[in-house]
This record gives C-alpha cells, sequence and structure tokens, in this order.
C-alpha cells in the first residue's frame, strides 16, 4: 500500500509537532515530522535503535552527545544506539524530516532529565 501524510496515523508531540507514520514494523520505523518554529524535542537515547534523521525541509538542529550539528534540506545524520540526543528548529521556517529506526523504537526510548 502507498503511504502518505494523507493516509498514514498521524500524531502531535512536543509543543505542536506532528508526526505520520509510513511505516511500523518491529524492524524499521519511518516517520514524516513537522517542526514548527522554536520547538524542540526533550533529550534522550535508545538502547537498540539506530536513527537516521533526513531533513526534507528546512534547517534543523541536533544535538548528539553534547555536540551540536546543523542539518539542512538534502542532508542527513545518524544516531548510533546509546547516543544522547535530540532535535531542534532553532531557523525562522518550519521543519520537515524523515526519521528511519532500526530496530522501532517502540519502547526503547529513555528521557534525560537536563
Amino acid at each position: 500500500m502507498i503511504q502518505s501524510k494523507n493516509n498514514s496515523k498521524h500524531y502531535i508531540w512536543g509543543k505542536g509537532c506532528d508526526s505520520w507514520v509510513l511505516n511500523d514494523s518491529s524492524n524499521l520505523s519511518i516517520k514524516q515530522e513537522r517542526m514548527p518554529v522554536g520547538t524542540v524535542e526533550k533529550l534522550h537515547f535508545h538502547n537498540k535503535a539506530e536513527q537516521v534523521f533526513y531533513i526534507l525541509k528546512g534547517e534543523a538542529v541536533l544535538e548528539i552527545n553534547g555536540e551540536r550539528v546543523s542539518v539542512k534540506a538534502g542532508e542527513s545524520i545518524s544516531v548510533q544506539p546509546g547516543s544522547k540526543h535530540f532535535i531542534s528548529n532553532e531557523s525562522q521556517d518550519e521543519v520537515e524530516f524523515l526519521v528511519i529506526s532500526s530496530p522501532s523504537t517502540h519502547n526503547d526510548q529513555i528521557e534525560i532529565e537536563k
């Protein structure tokens, strides 16, 4: 079945961020996400899942193990299991991206208090 934002499960996370679940199996999760200006994810890590963030629109900042990296449309970055990380939108435009996780992050997200 062809998946898109129009026919996928949708949920809201954080402060007004959108997520559309394009694939959700135990071995692979693919989500298209949108972050409004000024939004930020909570610092966390995954014990098992490796993730790839591919920016579709805008510019995001990812912090991975204390190092901040700017990632622009058409670019991607990988996050290895055990890496403390979060994504934020510090730009003046909304950000859209794909987050691909293998295996799925179900029950594999540990939030960290800053």
